[in-house]
Parts: structure tokens; C-alpha cells; sequence
């Protein structure tokens, strides 16, 4: 039942995606390479890739599965908007920061197997998903797709969230619980002091 509702989730969520991505007759190669380069994007940068798996395991682990669906729909949600805010903008210095301390904060909120009401679950995950869209959009290469960039890196956000979100509730309320949080967490929140000193 779980594993048919994660499924439902990526469908529900990403068939404007996947129909952005759908190749039709007269799109340039380069289109194409910007759906491949979106949907890379958030397996290439390690703050990306922690804090998305990261939020997939925080939600499920906080929230039963309708809950874990309304912050998933949240983060998606936030990306699509913060990645077209970013692609307006452009880069911002200061957001880097902002990543990292999102990355931080996640692996604080797995460590300590922080519980909290689905609305501030939800707030909290958007939030840590505005600033990672509005880098995909501001790092994004000028002579890409932004839409076919955003299907990509969307679809690949979807998959890391619903991955994280899988792990949650094998573990949770067993022995498993606690230790497993603690060491992902730890991991996260060492990975953002990393980042931070080698950036």
C-alpha cells in the first residue's frame, strides 16, 4: 500500500512534468540537453542531493502518509516557483549560505526526530525548497530550455524526495528509529560544515 502511494504521488505530481519533457517534432537538441542537465542537476551538487533526500525522510518520518504528500506537493511546489524567481534574478551570493543552512538544519531536524504540526512541516520544507529552486534557476546555463531544465530537475527532486520518504516508515516507531535518524542527521550536518569550509 505504501509503495502504491509513493507511486501515486510522483505520477500525480510530476504528469505535467513528464509532459513537459516529452520530446515533439522541431525541438532543438539543445532543449533536449536541458532537461537532461535540470534533471542531473540535483545529483551533482551534494547539498542538493542531501537536503532533498534529507526533507523526503524528515516528512515521512513526521507525518503519516497524507501529511508526508501535502509537504512533498509544498517542496515541488516552491522549487517550480523559486527556480523561475532565480532564472529572472540570477545568482545571489548570499544564497549559498542560505543552501547550507538549509542542509544544516535538515540533519538537525533528522537528528533530533523533530515532530511538528503539518502546516510548519510543510512551511519549513518550502522554505528550505525556495532556495535550492532559486539556485537551480539562477546557476541554470543561459542557452538552455527553462522548461525542459525544470522538468528535469523537478522529476529528479520527486525521486530523491520519494526516496528519502521509503526509508522513514520501515523504520519508524522500531529500535531503528533513533539510531538511523541520528546517523543521517549526523551525516548532514557534518556534510554542511564540509561545504561550508571548502567553498
Amino acid at each position: 500500500m505504501l509503495h502504491r502511494r509513493c507511486i501515486a504521488f510522483v505520477v500525480l505530481f510530476l504528469a505535467p512534468v513528464m509532459a513537459l519533457a516529452h520530446p515533439h517534432h522541431g525541438h532543438h537538441v539543445h532543449e533536449q540537453a536541458g532537461f537532461a542537465a535540470g534533471f542531473l542537476h540535483p545529483f551533482t551538487g551534494l547539498d542538493h542531493l542531501l537536503v532533498l533526500l534529507g526533507i523526503g525522510f524528515w516528512m515521512a518520518r513526521s507525518q503519516r502518509i497524507p501529511g508526508t504528500l501535502t509537504v512533498g506537493a509544498a517542496v515541488l511546489a516552491t522549487l517550480a516557483l523559486a527556480f523561475a524567481v532565480g532564472v529572472a534574478q540570477g545568482p545571489l551570493p548570499t544564497v549559498e549560505f542560505g543552501i547550507l543552512a538549509s542542509l544544516l538544519l535538515t540533519g538537525v531536524l533528522v537528528f533530533l526526530g523533530t515532530r511538528l504540526p503539518l502546516v510548519v512541516t510543510a512551511a519549513i520544507a518550502a522554505g528550505f525548497a525556495a532556495l535550492h529552486g532559486f539556485a537551480h534557476g539562477a546557476e541554470m546555463a543561459a542557452d538552455l530550455s527553462a522548461l525542459r531544465f525544470a522538468a528535469g530537475f523537478l522529476l529528479a527532486s520527486a525521486l530523491l524526495l520519494t526516496a528519502g520518504a521509503l526509508a522513514a516508515p520501515r523504520i519508524r516507531d522500531t529500535a531503528l528509529d533513533r539510531p538511523v535518524g541520528q546517523a543521517a542527521g549526523g551525516a548532514m550536518v557534518a556534510a554542511s560544515v564540509y561545504l561550508l569550509l571548502v567553498v
